[in-house]
């Protein structure tokens, strides 16, 4: 098994390594990828609890592991197809993760609230708000920091890890805003292989969709046979295939046609569509 990335991060403030303050902040092997549809190894849907995730705080980052990560290992939550990371971070004012590196992993940044400062290897500097999607193709290796830039507040977003289906490219960057209007009561196309109506585009044969559902907004989607399918709830509540789910929730589907997201209050909905392998 090829280690990912080792990185030891730094506070903006004191460019102290965090590993000085709590223990080295390693990122999780990649996994060896088995087929998702295994016998026996989950039900046709089955719930991602949100108080059962991996949690650290650092003081300066407070996280949450839907997935194993740096500390955190649970072999029943090691990746979904090649979904391999959210992780909801809420970074304090004026900290964030130094300069570190990243190699083959396409890595999506969903801000919720607030922003938060990027600079890479490759030139970009860019700020990430509510409504963004940030893509970044690490492929034959990129460094980059990301830093919670204001003086008060703090920085709440997802970091989504997708593992890609080819290795060894050149990396990429990419970032589009998404209305509220293109979300509200529909799920909206935001990552795909293809950039297809206008998403970010990766390396890899999945979907992510996001969506706003509060009262009588209703959306479907369907999933085609072989295909899985992970629904994460990012705030609020909502019905999920007959299921109650708040902030932080998640459902995993195998061999099931459709997503159905019913009877919202304030929720925010990422759903992905996924190959059964990476």
């Amino acid at each position: 098994m090829r280690s990912h990335t080792l990185a030891t991060l730094t506070t903006r403030r004191t460019g102290t390594p965090v590993h000085s303050q709590t223990k080295e902040f390693r990122h999780a092997p990649r996994p060896p990828l088995l087929p998702a549809h295994v016998p026996g190894r989950c039900p046709v849907i089955s719930l991602r609890p949100a108080n059962e995730r991996g949690h650290a705080n650092h003081g300066w980052l407070d996280s949450w592991h839907s997935f194993s990560f740096a500390d955190y290992r649970d072999d029943r939550h090691v990746h979904w197809g090649p979904l391999r990371v959210i992780n909801e971070d809420r970074v304090a004012a004026g900290q964030g993760f130094g300069t570190h590196s990243h190699r083959d992993m396409e890595i999506i940044s969903y801000v919720l609230e607030g922003s938060l400062g990027h600079k890479d290897s490759m030139g970009n500097a860019a700020t990430i708000v509510p409504g963004e999607v940030q893509r970044l193709s690490a492929g034959t290796g990129i460094t980059h920091s990301e830093y919670n830039h204001s003086s008060a507040g703090t920085t709440h977003f997802l970091q989504i890890w997708i593992i890609p289906d080819q290795t060894g490219v050149t990396p990429g960057y990419d970032q589009k805003h998404f209305a509220d209007a293109e979300k509200r009561g529909r799920l909206r196309l935001v990552v795909s292989p293809d950039g297809a109506a206008g998403s970010v585009a990766i390396r890899q044969d999945a979907r992510m969709y996001a969506g706003l559902f509060i009262g009588d907004e209703a959306a479907d989607l369907a999933l085609a046979p072989g295909r899985l399918g992970y629904v994460h709830v990012v705030k609020g509540q909502v019905v999920v295939n007959g299921l109650p789910l708040g902030a932080g929730d998640a459902l995993r589907y195998r061999d099931e046609p459709r997503v159905t997201l019913r009877h919202g209050v304030d929720a925010e909905v990422l759903v992905f569509d996924l190959p059964e392998v990476g």
